[in-house]
């Protein structure tokens, strides 16, 4: 005969549903994942080795945080930003859960003083990388790397290209643009992030020649939803893109109602779009704890 649930088995159970919940800072809604895949960008903010170092010193806890956020995230693939090396990734994307693919940008040398406190501090900037996590199981190739969007220059990001195979085959390119260009021409900033704009267009021209689906995703340094925005026009200028937020607006700060971050979207991937799927992951707590300076963006393709 049944016996009745334990009323701490109950209790414990509705807890663990309420944190979940909190964490992911949406409702639930019926799930596709078997079927889906989840693609994610999470700009890591200075995502260091080891404990203490680099512009956001963290300790295990904060990794673990991390860590806890990740799985709650719950993406098939993470594009990730401003992260020192595969092992500091590592720290947040176990090697019993995913794969790791960093950039084989050599490190510049360069150690310049944080913002934060600035050299009083003591603090100093780390290598900032871009690269994916995959979940174990996802079968993928790797690409040479977009050495091209760096214009030569050894302090600018490479771009990581990858194909996920699976029954429909989908070419991802993580990247992290310029900073100081979010919006005009005017800052000193844009002209590098301009001439970072053709190399993308020749990137994507290739896998349009190609048939292939594809997508763009990370860290784009530009309010591209921004009526008349000169990167999203030169861009999108009739080759079918689609900005995977749709017009939203960002809510991961308060003062910023613009997304940065990005999931472009070729027009065959764009067909595959999950309707509804957009997600902005805030945490769930208030913004002075969120663990990281971005939120992360994550759709789910069919």
């Amino acid at each position: 005969m049944h016996k009745p649930s334990r009323p701490w088995s109950h209790l414990f159970r509705c807890w663990l549903a309420a944190v979940v919940l909190a964490l992911s800072g949406c409702g639930s809604a019926p799930s596709q994942r078997d079927a889906d895949l989840k693609i994610a960008t999470w700009n890591l903010e200075h995502l260091a080795e080891a404990d203490g170092s680099g512009c956001r010193p963290r300790s295990e806890a904060d990794y673990a945080a991390l860590r806890r956020y990740a799985d709650v995230l719950d993406a098939d693939v993470i594009a990730f930003q401003e992260v020192e090396s595969a092992r500091a990734a590592r720290r947040v994307f176990p090697a019993d859960r995913y794969d790791i693919v960093f950039s084989e940008r050599p490190d510049s040398g360069n150690r310049g003083y944080c913002r934060r406190g600035g050299p009083e501090a003591g603090l100093q900037i780390r290598r900032q990388s871009v690269g994916f996590a995959i979940r174990k199981g996802v079968p993928y190739t790797r690409h040479p790397d977009l050495r091209e969007i760096a214009l030569g220059n050894p302090d600018l990001r490479w771009g990581v290209d990858i194909t996920v195979r699976g029954r429909q085959p989908l070419r991802l390119l993580a990247l992290h643009l310029k900073s100081g260009c979010s919006t005009g021409d005017r800052n000193e900033a844009c002209p590098t992030l301009f001439e970072q704009v053709p190399v993308l267009e020749r990137w994507i021209d290739a896998r349009r020649a190609e048939g292939a689906d594809f997508a763009l995703l990370g860290d784009w340094n530009r309010r591209m939803s921004l009526a008349g925005d000169a990167v999203w026009t030169s861009l999108s200028d009739d080759r079918a893109l689609v900005d995977a937020a749709g017009g939203r607006s960002a809510t991961c700060k308060q003062r910023y109602r613009d997304f940065i971050d990005h999931i472009v979207l070729g027009p065959a991937a764009a067909e595959r779009l999950r309707p509804g799927s957009f997600e902005e992951f805030t945490y769930g707590v208030p913004e002075a704890e969120h663990p990281s300076d971005h939120c992360p963006i994550a759709v789910s393709l069919h």
